[in-house]
């Protein structure tokens, strides 16, 4: 399912040129230890190569709240279209956007 969010621009590794990149409204979460990293899942729209952006890396579990952990696992919609359209989280990530 796709999120009604920002729609961002990047260098395409499977198009080789720089595309339209949809917010897939999906998280993928990643643990070692007590640390975690969580990225936002976005596609081309061409093609549906993957871009993870960073919302968390190497951060301590302890540091997130069990209920944002929960929504992050639960792909939450709400969640995934707030980072969505967080021009901050966009520009940390080195997204193009209009």
């Amino acid at each position: 399912m796709q999120s009604d969010t920002i729609k961002v621009y990047h260098r395409c590794g499977g198009c080789g040129k720089k595309q339209v990149f949809i917010n897939t409204g999906k998280f993928r979460v990643n643990a070692n230890g007590d640390r975690i990293d969580v990225w936002l899942i976005y596609r081309c729209k061409k093609c549906k190569h993957s871009w993870n952006l960073a919302i968390y890396e190497r951060k301590k579990l302890a540091k997130i709240t069990p209920e944002e952990y929960r929504l992050f696992m639960e792909n939450d919609s709400e969640l995934a279209d707030k980072y969505g359209n967080d021009i901050a989280f966009l520009k940390r990530n080195s997204a193009e956007f209009k």
